[in-house]
């Protein structure tokens, strides 16, 4: 390790789900310092889940979703020799949540609907379903981390 380890920052659980998880994934969402505009997409998007799935409640959806976003292993580059190795990693816990809340948020920036709200929801929906652009965003990452298995004793 070349320098200190960054310190991990504190974020206060949002007001309505008084989760942490909410609170990264607004923070995320946000664009330069609008919180209340990601608030209000998030929120929105959650309510329009709970509108289409009937009785399932909007934060069990996004929970669902972001578990099965989650990679479990990742692929890291290691120079050996002049030669450079795709080497499958395990992925820590705090680094599953971050890396599944921005695919989820770039995969719905990219989707086509009219507003963030419909993008967000409908990306939450298909990843709860097993489908979207954030879910085969991790099969992808799973699938790479196997092809490169027989690298896997460059692990450090």
């Amino acid at each position: 390790m070349r320098r200190r380890k960054a310190p991990v920052r504190k974020v206060t659980p949002d007001a309505i789900y008084n989760s942490l998880v909410v609170t990264r994934f607004i923070n995320k969402l946000m664009y330069d310092g609008k919180k209340s505009v990601a608030e209000s997409v998030f929120y929105g998007a959650l309510e329009k889940i709970e509108k289409k799935s009937g009785d399932v409640k909007g934060i069990t959806i996004f929970e669902e979703a972001l578990n099965k976003v989650k990679p479990l292993v990742e692929v890291k580059s290691r120079r050996v020799g002049g030669a450079t190795y795709q080497v499958p990693v395990e992925v820590r816990a705090a680094r599953q949540q971050a890396l599944a809340i921005k695919w989820i948020i770039d995969a719905s920036r990219k989707r086509n609907e009219r507003t963030m709200t419909d993008r967000l929801a409908n990306e939450l929906l298909d990843a709860s379903n097993d489908r979207g652009s954030s879910f085969k965003k991790k099969e992808d990452t799973h699938k790479m981390a196997e092809a490169n298995k027989a690298f896997a004793h460059y692990r450090w």
